[in-house]
């Protein structure tokens, strides 16, 4: 029942990831990738400061603390400027689906850190999942934006990052809490943001912003920043990363649809069939049996 309840929790954080996707692809002609980051996980951390100090939480150990920091920045700031980088050069769907090739890295990092043994029904799994993914961004490259492989190519090169932040993050947390690892990880992500923002002169954006842009600046802090990743590192604290991970699938469906109606971005066929194959591929991978 963890396992299963650490899956429907990363359901909701993927879900609420691909929103963030659709709103980072409107923001996007309007702020460079270090500002949307700034925004994302700036106010993110300013929400989540608050809660994890009234709460009480267990913060990290004193020793953790450099690997905990250590992971934050390569997350939440080297990650995500390369995500929005790569949003700047596709749309927001064809973005996620890339980003749905976690499965896949985190499966293979696991294994090269001896983490997380293999199965061959997880292999199967992941394997259908990420053939969706493939499908469907091969079937609908005529009708993307050009030069929309560069927004993919640099999406997948990414996921490592994250891939790695899953399989390392789960022992530091053990040793503290979800919120007390999250809160650490993100202010530090965050703290390096703002200090290359203002090296950048990225702030300055800012000042052009519309009621609008501000509004869904605010949203993609609380909702894809704050409460997807307190909902994500809650499910790293009960499932294996490869099943986490393989809820990152759902992430382009959320992305499609809010894309749709604030950019007009198109729901193809092809994107259908392939998420067709990816909740294939969740099922199979998070309905294997534990051995007696």
């Amino acid at each position: 029942m963890g396992e299963w309840l650490g899956v429907a929790i990363a359901l909701a954080s993927s879900s609420l990831g691909g929103t963030a996707a659709a709103i980072t692809r409107y923001l996007v002609g309007g702020a460079d990738p270090i500002l949307l980051a700034i925004l994302r996980w700036g106010i993110g951390f300013l929400c989540l400061l608050p809660c994890a100090l009234m709460l009480g939480v267990r913060w990290p150990q004193r020793p953790d603390w450099p690997a905990v920091a250590g992971l934050g920045i390569c997350f939440f700031g080297l990650f995500f400027i390369l995500y929005n980088l790569a949003v700047s050069y596709t749309t927001a769907a064809r973005a996620s689906l890339a980003l749905a090739t976690l499965p896949l890295h985190t499966m293979v990092v696991g294994a090269l850190l001896g983490v997380e043994r293999l199965t061959a029904r997880k292999i199967t799994g992941v394997g259908i999942a990420v053939l969706g993914v493939a499908a469907a961004l091969a079937a609908g490259l005529a009708q993307s934006p050009p030069g929309a492989w560069r927004g993919e190519l640099i999406m997948t090169g990414a996921v490592f990052c994250m891939a790695f932040y899953n399989v390392l993050s789960r022992p530091l947390m053990q040793r503290s809490s979800a919120l007390g690892f999250l809160t650490v990880g993100m202010g530090a992500g965050a703290v390096v943001l703002v200090l290359v923002g203002l090296v950048k002169g990225s702030f300055a954006a800012l000042d052009h912003f519309t009621s609008a842009q501000w509004i869904a600046g605010i949203y993609l802090g609380i909702g894809g920043g704050a409460l997807a990743f307190i909902l994500w590192v809650m499910a790293l604290a009960r499932a294996t990363p490869t099943r986490v991970a393989n809820t990152m699938t759902v992430n382009p469906i959320a992305a499609t649809l809010l894309a749709a109606l604030l950019i007009g971005e198109p729901i193809t066929p092809n994107l259908l069939l392939g998420l067709v194959a990816v909740f294939a591929g969740i099922w199979i991978a998070t309905s294997e049996a534990k051995p007696a």
